[in-house]
């Protein structure tokens, strides 16, 4: 147990270093205006709940931070990107899947545009551009590249630019066939990093799935059209319903990235799965504290 000089008794924490192995680090050297706490705090924010910035500490993964594995404690002390983007998105969808989902009769998809290319797209981007200097290359793939999205589908939705005009009446076909074509692109990058998230945390791998599926059923809802030429609207709600749980999901990781001991009286449980990092070390912590106890009978 270390003392600080005003005589507080602050916890010693171990930490883990990139190698594996395993040292003692002494948070009573740590900035005392900064709340003290271990960095594995249960369920908890490591970039909140770090005390130190030491580059040899390893954290695990977390979707508050955007990071789906093992990963350095951050060198600077710039605010934590990730929230910001992973609510960007998650509103900008949560409204374009209410459309999907036709509710209360709304089918227009226009009062997204405005969320598309300022919320959703710009600042999802400029959260993305953050993260590379965060020195995240998940996050910032991630999120620059759903800020472009958004940004790409509120140009196609304006008028100006004149697309959906030129694709429509006698060419309609030709518009659903090719948004079909940009979602199924979608469907097979946001594929790519679901692969990345199979040993994060439960609520991080369930955000890309459900948004996988969003866009596999709204590709589907494109081109696989009904005989007399009109969107599948089963797949186009299907769509909808996983673009609804991918808005929710974002928003659960971007209030787990948020929300600490220090602003909230709980803090956000982010389970990990039993083969991840986290998952292995704490299986680790049972077989040696049961065979503590064996040795102890």
């Amino acid at each position: 147990m270390a003392t600080h000089t005003d005589g507080t008794n602050f916890p010693t924490a171990e930490k883990t270093n990139l190698n594996g192995n395993r040292a003692s680090a002494d948070f009573a050297t740590a900035d005392p205006h900064v709340a003290q706490r271990r960095p594995y705090d249960y369920g908890g924010n490591p970039l909140a709940h770090m005390a130190t910035n030491d580059p040899s500490l390893s954290l695990p993964a977390f979707g508050g931070s955007f990071q789906p594995g093992l990963y350095r404690a951050p060198k600077s002390r710039l605010a934590n990107p990730a929230p910001l983007g992973l609510s960007a998105f998650a509103l900008t969808t949560f409204v374009l899947s209410l459309i999907n989902l036709q509710t209360r009769g709304v089918t227009e998809s226009n009062i997204v545009v405005g969320l598309a290319l300022a919320y959703g797209g710009l600042v999802q981007l400029l959260a993305g551009m953050w993260e590379i200097a965060a020195g995240n290359t998940f996050g910032a793939t991630a999120l620059s590249s759903y800020g472009g999205f958004w940004i790409a589908f509120g140009f196609t939705l304006t008028p100006g630019f004149g697309i959906v005009t030129a694709l429509g009446g006698a060419k309609a076909a030709h518009f659903n066939d090719s948004m079909g074509y940009f979602l199924m692109g979608w469907f097979i990058f946001t594929f790519i990093l679901l692969l990345c998230t199979l040993r994060s945390t439960v609520a991080f791998f369930f955000l890309f799935f459900t948004l996988d599926m969003a866009f596999l059923l709204l590709a589907i809802g494109h081109l696989a059209r009904n005989a007399d030429g009109t969107l599948n609207i089963s797949c186009i709600k299907g769509g909808g319903g996983f673009g609804m749980l991918a808005a929710f999901l974002a928003w659960y990781n971007a209030l787990a990235g948020i929300a600490d001991s220090t602003n909230s009286f709980f803090v956000i449980p982010v389970a990990h799965f039993p083969w991840s990092e986290k998952g292995r070390e704490r299986r680790n912590k049972v077989d040696n504290s049961t065979a503590r106890n064996d040795q102890s009978v």
